[in-house]
């Protein structure tokens, strides 16, 4: 299987283009070749587009560690899924909705944060917690009155 390591760890000498159209073409014709199993194209893509990946699925998941992850999945994802690229957007376009994708899923798959035990009292029972909801509900109100 093909790993991503592969990807980051060659020592190959890349003639990556600049922004715009070159670019652009330069990308698709990766893509047409990695659809075609070209792991050099794959590593040409990835070399380009990893660290904007990277910083993206970053924003979104605000977890380094799970952005790293991600960053693998998505470019699988290309390897995977580079001959369905219909060419409506340029690849870089493509690349990011794959990553937005997984970013969100990933989220949406995280369990919530629990509250710790220290914050639950073990002995409160249900006249209790009603005792303290029903504090809080005064406190509201006599804020609101404070505040007018």
């Amino acid at each position: 299987m093909l790993a991503i390591t592969d990807f980051s760890k060659q020592h190959v000498a890349l003639g990556v283009a600049g922004p715009g159209s070159a670019q652009d073409n330069s990308d698709q014709a990766l893509l047409r070749a990695i659809a075609d199993g070209d792991r050099r194209a794959m590593q040409v893509l990835y070399r380009r587009h990893h660290v904007r990946v990277y910083r993206f699925v970053l924003r979104i998941t605000n977890d380094t560690s799970l952005a790293e992850d991600l960053v693998s999945e998505v470019f699988f994802g290309v390897w995977r899924h580079a001959g369905a690229f219909e060419g409506k957007s340029q690849v870089s376009t493509w690349i990011l909705a794959i990553a937005r994708h997984k970013a969100l899923s990933a989220l949406k798959r995280r369990p919530d944060e629990q509250p710790s035990d220290e914050m639950a009292d073990p002995a409160d029972n249900a006249e209790t917690m009603v005792h303290h909801r029903d504090r809080g509900a005064v406190i509201q109100k006599c804020l609101a009155r404070v505040k007018t």
